[in-house]
């Protein structure tokens, strides 16, 4: 077994919110390990050592998980973060063989500079693709550099590294070049929010005397 994110897990035995409070009041993450036809694990990793692994490897983070001694490899399919406090609240983890082909989202990250007097639109943020298990990439990137109005980029477009491939349709857009809004058009737009607003409101103050006739 490689020594790279090794992770050290311990099989839980209780269940339920409290039962996960208590896991992660240990300093803990509650996760449940899954694949291959087995029954789903219910396990405790150490939160710090988890997050530290996500830090450096992405969301699809494959893991040499040590159950109770025992090695298991397996990719991080789901994390849940709390949206306020920013812990792991609970973890999702597909058992992988080294080999095996998996399907993962993978972060789209913009780059360079499109033409000028335009404006960057980006439709997807992740991108679903296949890949061997041990091999995906952390992300992907797409230039805009020099773009002109008009352009647009699809899934199909993408620069993918070698072994892996789209899992999704190929015309999904991914980045949109338009032409970007000058400031007579943004004044616009907020005169007609405005407009719209002051009508509703006298619609609403109508109707109030009306019912109370």
């Amino acid at each position: 077994m490689s020594d790279v994110n090794v992770l050290e897990a311990v099989v839980r035995t209780e269940f339920g919110k409290g039962a996960a409070r208590r896991t992660r009041r240990a300093g803990n993450v509650p996760a449940v390990l899954y694949g291959h036809q087995s029954d789903p694990q219910h396990l405790a990793v150490n939160a710090r050592d988890f997050a530290a692994i996500l830090r450096q490897h992405g969301t699809n983070a494959v893991l040499n998980l040590v159950i109770d001694g025992t090695p298991q490899l397996a990719l991080t399919k789901s994390v849940v973060v709390h949206p306020i406090r920013r812990y792991i609240e609970h973890a999702d983890l597909l058992i992988v063989k080294r080999g095996e082909k998996v399907t993962a989202d993978v972060n789209i990250v913009v780059t360079g500079e499109a033409a000028a007097g335009t404006l960057v639109t980006q439709d997807a943020t992740t991108v679903a693709i296949e890949s061997d298990a041990l091999n995906i990439p952390e992300s992907i990137e797409v230039s805009v550099d020099g773009a002109e109005e008009g352009t647009q980029i699809n899934a199909s477009d993408l620069s993918l590294p070698k072994g892996v491939t789209l899992a999704v349709d190929p015309e999904t857009l991914i980045v949109n070049v338009i032409t970007a809004p000058v400031a007579q058009d943004l004044e616009a737009e907020t005169d007609a929010g405005e407009s719209a607003e002051a009508a509703e409101g006298d619609e609403a103050d109508e109707a109030a005397a009306e019912s109370a006739e």
